[in-house]
């Protein structure tokens, strides 16, 4: 793997719950607009290579988007830069939902 690992929406409910993760919406604005995981802050992918600075490298952090796809480019991204700790919703927001977890506007 690119030095990140995949996880199911129960595996981040509960590493939220634990309450040390970031969890990074890799999605466009117009997506985001269709509803978000609560805890997730907007970074939209083609936005990652002039803002990853922003985020810290020493703490855990997952990334999602619709479907996986791009959330896994920006968490092998990530891990390429000298992030340790890093996650990718595998499924995206899509799982989330299927899983029942909750969303907001």
């Amino acid at each position: 793997m690119a030095g990140f690992r995949n996880i199911n929406a129960a595996e981040l409910e509960i590493m939220l719950q634990q309450g040390s993760l970031r969890l990074v919406d890799v999605r466009t604005d117009a997506e985001m607009a269709r509803g978000k995981i609560p805890q997730g802050d907007p970074l939209p992918l083609h936005l990652i290579p002039t803002r990853l600075h922003e985020l810290d490298k020493t703490r855990p952090t997952a990334f999602y988007c619709q479907m996986g796809g791009r959330s896994a480019q920006a968490a092998a991204f990530a891990a390429a830069n000298g992030f340790a700790d890093v996650y990718n919703l595998q499924g995206g927001i899509a799982a989330w939902l299927h899983a029942g977890l909750p969303v907001s506007a």
